[in-house]
């Protein structure tokens, strides 16, 4: 039983230190939840569809002794909640960030990040036949144009964000790939790895955490316009 539910652990272990520190007397995150929940929600919800859409095409599976328990609609609670616990604690990062960092301006044109874009977009034409691949890579590139635009680029907060939150990812997507929670449909992936990861769930993570920070960034921006 505790295995089955192993990807929920995953989840709660994401979430715990976020969540405690969510009332740090600097940062005071949990004031920030409306904006967390209006970048999180939609953005979560279309990867969510995207999610169900390509389990069911075969892009990957979910191994039943460690995601076992609820299913809704082919996925496993702990797929679900990754979508909640991922942003929300990645977020709290960047707050962080924010919080005890001076912020710098950093000197990167924007051609940079337009042109990074294009090359992700450019890898796709050899892997073509690679679904997983292409659609990792084409949102991949669509976090860089939307980064790029909203001259975030230019935020050393918003790049160390991204990096950091690769540490992270690197211990729990290590996790759910070796045991593994998640099977991946060779016929849809590269097949080439980092560890146990395979390389097409670095350019995943990018796209949902750089379009939900910038998202993020972008409403704070806002609200903070109103005050």
């Amino acid at each position: 039983m505790v295995f089955m539910n192993l990807y929920v652990y995953v989840n709660l272990a994401i979430l715990f230190f976020p969540l405690v520190l969510s009332f740090d007397r600097k940062v005071h995150f949990y004031t920030h939840l409306p904006r967390i929940l209006a970048a999180m929600i939609p953005v979560s919800t279309l990867y969510i569809i995207w999610d169900i859409i390509v389990t069911g095409i075969g892009h990957w599976s979910f191994n039943k002794v460690f995601a076992g328990g609820p299913v809704l609609l082919g996925l496993p609670l702990g797929e679900i909640l990754f979508f909640i616990t991922v942003p929300y604690s990645c977020l709290f990062v960047y707050e962080v960030l924010r919080a005890y960092f001076p912020e710098k301006r950093l000197n990167i044109p924007r051609w940079a990040g337009y042109t990074l874009a294009l090359v992700m977009l450019t890898m796709i034409i050899p892997f073509s036949g690679k679904g997983y691949t292409v659609l990792a890579l084409a949102s991949a590139a669509l976090a860089v144009i939307l980064i790029t635009h909203l001259g975030l680029l230019h935020s050393r907060h918003f790049l160390l964000f991204l990096l950091i939150s690769y540490l992270p990812f690197l211990i729990f997507n290590g996790v759910l790939t070796a045991l593994p929670v998640v099977e991946y449909g060779p016929a849809y992936v590269t097949g080439v790895r980092i560890t146990s990861i395979p390389i097409e769930d670095f350019f995943y993570n990018f796209s949902l955490l750089g379009i939900t920070g910038a998202l993020y960034a972008l409403i704070s921006r806002y609200t903070a316009g109103l005050r």
